[in-house]
């Protein structure tokens, strides 16, 4: 009598496909970040903001997080999750260079613009990085809240999926404005 072979499926195993499987997951989480390396460097370097726009960052930054709460209301796969929290962290790291380089730049030190002021005509333009922290952790807990009591409702769920995945894709709009308005795209990599 034959014995049927059982197969058995494990990703421990060190194997062609599990190299190529491993080798994307890979990609995927570290991948976004690799296009703004490049950036970073080129404003540490030349210590000038000039020609990147800070929007940027909040675009990536909104859609990384509304991503990871609604990781939380339908399960996704892990690499994916993996990446918006690497991608947040960049992001961070990214405006903190920003401000910290803009901060060097201003000769004649004015007011301090900071989150708590609730002036719209600086959101996103504060002068101190607790303030980006403090806008993120705003909407992570007012969205985090929502997210928790709309659990069940399958078009709130499924409608912060959508706001994520358009947020991610008008990402160029911030820059693009900016390059319009500056009519150049120099300091941009």
């Amino acid at each position: 009598m034959d014995t049927e072979k059982e197969e058995h499926y494990d990703n421990s195993e060190i194997t062609v496909s599990n190299l190529v499987l491993w080798g994307c997951m890979l990609a995927m989480i570290f991948g976004g970040v690799c296009p703004y390396i490049p950036q970073y460097q080129k404003i540490k370097k030349t210590q000038s903001t000039e020609g990147f726009s800070l929007y940027v960052c909040l675009a990536l930054i909104v859609a990384n997080t509304l991503r990871i709460i609604f990781w939380f209301a339908k399960t996704y796969e892990l690499p994916l999750l993996l990446q918006s929290i690497i991608m947040n962290f960049a992001m961070f790291l990214m405006v903190h260079l920003c401000i910290k380089v803009q901060e060097k730049s201003i000769v004649i030190k004015g007011k301090e613009r900071v989150f708590t002021d609730f002036d719209w005509k600086y959101f996103w333009a504060w002068s101190d990085f607790q303030s980006y922290v403090d806008c993120i952790l705003v909407l992570s807990i007012i969205v985090g809240m929502l997210t928790y009591f709309m659990l069940d409702v399958s078009v709130y769920v499924e409608g912060l999926g959508f706001v994520a995945v358009l947020t991610e894709a008008m990402l160029g709009v911030p820059q693009l404005y900016r390059n319009y308005i500056s009519k150049s795209t120099k300091g941009m990599r």
